[in-house]
């Protein structure tokens, strides 16, 4: 039987790559898990009767609550959140300050996605001016959005923005409201409404963690094949041969 002499060089690499190929196939499993966990509360919160307005303050996790809303809109604080893309369309989502007449709270409402005529034009929307009844559901962003420039601070409205962070409007206004945004529900005010529960699937999670295992396996099996085939070794022995039979 062959001796198993992989060499220095080998084994630092296997050493190198193999825990961290095994950490990311782990990694997308958790994140698999998490995907199932809030699928599985998006579901069940959406067969719940919507919460009054002014129960939002007591609820330890909103994420996805349905809320029962009477008020309305300020149409003068609009924010347009770019880069939204629909069936291979770009467009925007129109946030708009909501104020509920019932609580007093102020909430930054989700109206849905509207297209882009043209970059070189500006998006078109309607506010209604009468009070409305509205239902809506918490939405709670799983972390912060990804920007290669910060949005810019003040200038005209409607703001044309890459990230929505309700705190920041609320301070630049000047008014007290509701922590995170609320995605409206079809309704009188309400533009295209298709919002994925999750950017990612767990499927697709399962399908990274698969390719990681599946290239530390690769790693191990070609570490395994090259210690006991040792090329230099075999090709010492072949011209040993080849000196044997010329003498």
């Amino acid at each position: 039987m062959r001796p198993f002499r992989p060499g220095v060089v080998p084994t630092l690499v296997v050493l190198a790559l193999l825990p961290g190929l095994i950490a990311l196939g782990c990694w997308q499993l958790g994140r698999a898990d998490e995907k199932r966990a809030l699928l599985a509360i998006h579901a069940e919160r959406r067969v719940e009767a919507p919460l009054a307005s002014g129960q939002l303050a007591q609820v330890p996790d909103p994420a996805y609550r349905r809320v029962h809303l009477y008020g309305r809109f300020d149409g003068e604080h609009s924010l347009l959140l770019d880069n939204r893309m629909r069936d291979g369309r770009a467009g925007v989502e129109l946030l708009q300050p909501f104020h509920d007449q019932a609580s007093g709270l102020w909430l930054l409402v989700n109206r849905g996605w509207l297209p882009w005529p043209d970059r070189r034009e500006p998006v078109q929307f309607d506010t209604p001016a009468q009070a409305l009844a509205l239902d809506a559901a918490v939405y709670v962003a799983p972390g912060a959005t990804f920007q290669l420039h910060p949005d810019p601070v003040g200038g005209q409205w409607p703001h044309l923005l890459t990230a929505i962070d309700p705190a920041r409007l609320w301070q630049q206004l000047g008014r007290e409201g509701f922590a995170h945004e609320l995605r409206l529900e079809p309704g009188p005010a309400s533009y295209r409404l298709d919002w994925p529960v999750v950017a990612m699937g767990p499927e697709k999670h399962l399908g990274y963690a698969v390719q990681w295992f599946a290239l530390a396996t690769a790693l191990v099996l070609l570490f395994l094949y090259f210690g006991w085939h040792d090329k230099k070794k075999e090709n010492d022995h072949g011209r040993r041969n080849e000196s044997t039979g010329h003498a």
